[in-house]
């Protein structure tokens, strides 16, 4: 990234300030500005997020928001009601009190003086979800959002489930906000009620990965905050962004379908990053692209964006399997409209003893069962990267050892394709719940395996997740499954690969009994989102380099590590599969705040015993300044019964070496057709 310094015009920067609520609380606040603002009032764009905004995400702000104000807006970025520097307690993600929070915050940034009363929204992940929720409740200040990294349907496509199964990641993000709520607010801020304010984070915020799990199925609960359940509610441009390598990249294209703003939607190579920063690569000018937008929609200025394809995506060339990229090879692909009338269906009819046949082929059915082992999983990668650990799919070949398998003839033409896989499949289940894994996958000619896409589904969702019913066994049932949408580019001589396994841990966590599923073949198909190549019109699609103005100044206290191990103890038949997240201890410089964070996880089972798998995290924050020294440790334990999910979880707080606070939780919740 090139480092713009200096910057094209003079800033003004509020390194605190309160936004006062009308409940009486106050939330803390960090903006930049043109020096000459309430001169001359500028646009503002808002960042609303709980990640600390003085230290947690420091750096980052200070690339993006000043880069934005030195371009004649003000940028405005606020910790959530309970995190940061913020009065109040954080009880639970996306509440409606949030969202009233975030109309009062636009509604005070409109009437300062060095605002004109127009107001944009920019946000990775949980910015990019309230940038859409917001939007839905339509506060007339707000004309234009950047969402990036976020999702329409909190329940179908969440870190929470996919396709009604369990996700690994509902545990390892419960465990984030569980460490995240316990961090007390910087005293240099907000004085001698630093302390009373942490400890109404420790004992009021509570444990949301209980909260979560007593919602096993789409209720309210998760309808409230997912925009798709009324699309015509937003009505200011939206531009939705993700990445191949991130969770939330499925929004994207529901978003162009769905929406009835002027939208655009860019999706690249990228894992949970911002664009700019992208991983891997190529990372993108995001914040010029963005500001082609912002000029466009808060200063009324025609820049040519809304003539760019409504989907720009990145079209990723075969590469062989790892579980980091720096870079994925390809090339910029863009679509007028989404759903594109350039894309069409092309079916592979599964086959029997294992091949996916072009239709023009006669296949007889036949039936191939699965009852897959717990191992198919531990080369999965997360279910979102966030390229902070090795972290993406490796080779798929000891994975497809207890899956069933459908092989393509090698391609003699190149094959690309854009958007949502889709699997119709005839089986039957020996059990009353099961769990359906499927993963696309590109074979090299030397028989190593990329997983291009995969899909879940929980075949007691089959009919939809509100109303999940059990299975029959022995009957026969036609099943429908999305795989994410993906765009890649399959070249001669490779061989395509379906593979189909009834487990997929610790990525999805495992039905409570084992289960052996009966494929028809014949009866059954997967239809690929073939786009022919249109290179005349994709050439002129490009990005400048990325850029960005100064970070902060972090010193390197002491160095971390990113590890991600499978370990497989023979005499014991336990598989364990270890994350190590640790960032080491970092000198914030403009702040004097010595940091450190760091992340265990632990994922196991024995042998084929369903009663095993268990997910343990350990997560330790601390905070040093002069006198002031905080420490805290978070452990959550995550196990389960045929009928029940267990939950142990435990909470330490540190002032120096004195225990200041302490709780535990013991919980057990019915499972629901999971």
């Amino acid at each position: 990234m090139k480092i713009i310094d200096p910057l094209p015009q003079p800033l003004r920067e509020i390194e605190y300030i309160q936004i006062p609520i009308s409940d009486g609380t106050r939330l803390a606040a960090r903006i930049w500005m043109p020096e000459n603002a309430e001169a001359e009032p500028v646009p503002a764009i808002l960042e609303y997020i709980p990640y600390r905004r003085r230290d947690g995400t420091r750096s980052r702000d200070d690339i993006m928001h000043a880069w934005f104000a030195a371009r004649g807006y003000a940028c405005v970025r606020v910790d959530i009601r309970g995190s940061g520097d913020s009065e109040g307690v954080l009880e639970d993600e996306y509440l409606q009190r949030e969202l009233d929070d975030g109309l009062e915050i636009i509604r005070w940034i409109a009437e300062q003086p060095w605002c004109n009363g127009r107001v944009g929204m920019i946000g990775i992940s949980w910015g990019g979800f309230n940038g859409l929720q917001i939007a839905a409740l339509r506060p007339p200040e707000l004309k234009a959002v950047v969402s990036v990294a976020s999702t329409d349907d909190r329940y179908a496509d969440d870190v929470h489930h996919m396709g009604g199964c369990l996700l690994g990641d509902n545990l390892s993000w419960a465990s984030t906000m569980f460490a995240c709520n316990a961090l007390p607010p910087d005293p240099e801020i907000v004085g001698e009620q630093w302390r009373d304010l942490w400890f109404q984070r420790l004992r009021g915020s509570g444990l949301w990965l209980e909260k979560w799990l007593r919602h096993q199925r789409r209720d309210d609960y998760w309808k409230h905050g997912s925009v798709g359940e009324d699309w015509d509610a937003i009505r200011c441009p939206v531009m939705a962004v993700s990445g191949w390598a991130d969770g939330y990249t499925n929004a994207v294209f529901r978003l162009l379908a769905n929406l009835r703003v002027p939208r655009l939607g860019l999706v690249g190579p990228w894992s949970h990053k911002y664009p700019h920063q992208g991983v891997p690569g190529p990372a993108i000018g995001f914040l010029q692209e963005c500001l082609r937008w912002w000029d466009k929609w808060l200063k009324g200025r025609e820049t040519g964006i809304m003539e760019e394809p409504m989907l720009r995506a990145w079209m990723q060339d075969h590469q062989p399997p790892t579980t980091y990229y720096e870079q994925r090879p390809g090339r910029w692909v863009g679509e007028p409209d989404w759903p594109s009338p350039n894309i069409r269906e092309r079916p592979l009819i599964l086959a029997s003893p294992g091949t996916l046949e072009w239709p023009h082929t006669e296949v007889d059915e036949a039936m191939m069962t699965i009852q897959s082992p717990l191992s198919v999983g531990l080369f999965a990668g997360k279910w979102c990267s966030y390229a902070a650990t090795p972290d993406l799919p490796h080779d798929q070949r000891e994975e497809d050892g207890g899956a069933l398998v459908f092989d393509s003839a090698r391609l003699t033409k190149p094959l690309e394709i854009l958007g949502a896989a889709r699997l119709e499949l005839t089986l039957a289940a020996d059990r009353p719940v099961a769990m359906l894994a499927v993963r696309l996958s590109d074979v090299a000619p030397d028989d190593k395996v990329t997983r291009v896409t995969y899909g879940l589904l929980n075949l007691t969702h089959r009919d939809g997740s509100e109303n999940p019913r059990p299975l029959e066994p022995g009957r026969r049932y036609r099943v429908r499954l999305h795989l994410n949408d993906i765009g890649h580019a399959f070249p001669v001589g490779n061989r395509l690969r379906l593979s189909i396994s009834t487990s997929y841990f610790p990525l999805a966590w495992p039905a409570p009994e084992p289960v052996r599923l009966t494929i028809f073949t014949g009866a059954s198909r997967l239809l690929l989102p073939e786009r022919p190549r249109r290179d005349t019109e994709d050439e002129a699609i490009a990005f400048p380099p990325p850029e960005g103005a100064r970070p902060a100044a972090v010193r390197m206290v002491r160095e971390g590590q990113h590890k991600w191990r499978v370990i497989r103890d023979l005499e014991t038949d336990i598989s364990t599969l270890e994350v190590i997240n640790d960032d080491g201890i970092v000198h914030i410089e403009p702040v004097n705040l010595h940091m450190q964070r760091k992340t265990l996880e632990w994922y196991s089972y024995r042998g084929d015993d369903y009663t095993s798998p268990e997910g343990e995290t350990l997560w330790e924050w601390g905070f040093r300044r002069g006198d002031w020294n905080i420490y805290t440790v978070t452990r959550t334990v995550l196990d389960s019964t045929p009928s029940h999910f267990r939950i142990h979880a435990e909470l330490d707080a540190y002032e120096g070496r004195k225990r200041v606070y302490s709780d535990n939780w013991d919980v057990e919740i019915p499972r629901d057709l999971i």
